[in-house]
């Protein structure tokens, strides 16, 4: 049992990452319990470790005294019996008394039991060290290998330490697939304690992943001479990326795309060929929505600051580009200029009758309108502007329904045109 108990020390000096100081401190302390338990104190006790070899030597030292003069056996020791004790025979009274306690005088049950606290209190030790380390990475990229695939999680494992890592699949981006033994890269998402288990969550889907990706590709932004002002991100599909330039003689735009993409590229294979729309900042608010919107090109912008909304007006051919597929574009640039943002065709005669959708709600479902509203359509006009399939694609709605909301809403107009017809 106590060679056990050596080599439970021994292991855990070759296998963790502890500080040899620490483990020392921690061996001694369980030793010292022992001691405690069996002796009822642990003062005249000197414990020596030795770290290199896993080997500890226990002595007990305590005051000579004359034959039948012992007050306390715990500190004293009668002249006879210590020169009983191996090599003491040259002792004298007034002496002090070393005596070398073998692991096995404890007993197998106490050896058994400090076992459990080393092993114990080594892993407690690991879990915080690991834990500390990790919260003081958070907002890093980290390098790892895919270790094992779970029902909602991916278990990476830390190129550097090897430590085990958590990828929610939440946390992944669209078009991410990964086998075992795959090696990618995310971001330290946050450290948390799970049963008393330190839990180091990764993501690929956080706007930090993005910028620090950008800090790696771009010498300029790491350097401070570029300043990343605001990422939204619809991960996997779009992204916008506002940036800043403290020195007039850098594209903040250019350095951050590189000569023929060489910069951004790299970046949009990692994150799966996610469209990364990079944008000059600026604090003039109606040309910083126009540039959000790219790419479409903007005629003209009606701003509200008061309710923060925006009036953008297009070319009938820039509507679709301004809105995006399921309306990703549209949504994004209302994010990072944070004005809702409607978009209306230029040169349309604003006294043509028509509509809006909520107006509609008793023919059409009240989650249809919010659809057809979230890819820019708010009027009976806006939507049959558009044809069946660019609606089909850009909403989640069935062929059918777009039929029958197109059919509402076109005999809605053409009544509206008869009547006039009749008046005139």
């Amino acid at each position: 049992m106590s060679i056990n108990l050596i080599d439970s020390f021994k292991e855990f000096t070759n296998m963790k990452s502890i500080d040899r100081p620490t483990m020392i401190r921690v061996l001694e302390d369980v030793f010292r319990t022992l001691i405690r338990k069996k002796y009822s104190s642990d003062d005249n006790f000197d414990i020596i470790v030795n770290a290199d070899e896993g080997d500890l030597e226990i002595w007990r030292k305590r005051e000579i005294v004359p034959k039948g003069e012992v007050e306390d056996d715990r500190f004293q020791i009668a002249i006879q019996d210590a020169l009983q004790v191996e090599d003491g025979e040259d002792y004298e009274v007034g002496e002090e008394c070393y005596q070398r306690i073998q692991i096995e005088d404890f007993g197998r049950r106490a050896i058994m039991a400090a076992r459990q606290t080393l092993i114990s209190r080594i892993l407690e030790l690991e879990k915080d060290k690991i834990y500390k380390m990790y919260v003081d990475k958070v907002g890093q990229v980290v390098r790892g290998e895919v270790y094992q695939i779970m029902k909602r999680d991916i278990v990476v494992l830390d190129d550097e330490t090897d430590v085990e890592l958590i990828l929610p699949k939440t946390e992944m981006v669209r078009g991410d697939f990964f086998r075992k033994g795959d090696m990618l890269k995310a971001i330290i998402q946050k450290v948390e304690m799970r049963n008393n288990t330190p839990a180091i969550i990764l993501s690929r889907a956080d706007s930090l992943f993005l910028e620090k990706l950008l800090e790696q590709e771009v010498p300029e932004i790491e350097d401070g001479l570029i300043t990343v002002k605001k990422i939204v991100r619809q991960p996997g599909e779009r992204a916008k990326v506002a940036v800043e330039s403290y020195d007039e003689r850098i594209d903040p735009v250019g350095a951050c795309v590189g000569v023929k993409g060489s910069r951004i590229h790299g970046i949009v294979r990692e994150l799966r060929n996610e469209n990364i729309d990079i944008i000059n900042y600026t604090t003039n608010e109606q040309l910083y929505i126009q540039r959000a919107l790219t790419p479409a090109k903007i005629s003209y912008t009606e701003l509200d600051t008061v309710k923060r909304r925006a009036s953008v007006y297009l070319k009938s051919e820039e509507i679709s580009r301004a809105i995006g597929k399921k309306g990703i574009n549209i949504k994004l640039a209302s994010r990072l200029t944070e004005y809702t943002i409607d978009v209306y065709r230029e040169g349309a005669d604003n006294n043509d009758y028509d509509v809006e959708l909520d107006e509609f709600r008793d023919e059409i479902e009240d989650w249809v309108i919010d659809e057809l509203k979230s890819i820019g359509c708010d009027t009976a006009r806006s939507v049959l502007e558009l044809n069946i399939e660019e609606l089909i694609r850009r909403t989640d709605l069935e062929q059918e329904t777009i039929n029958n909301i197109v059919t509402v809403l076109t005999a809605e107009l053409e009544e509206e045109q008869e009547e006039e017809h009749d008046e005139q």
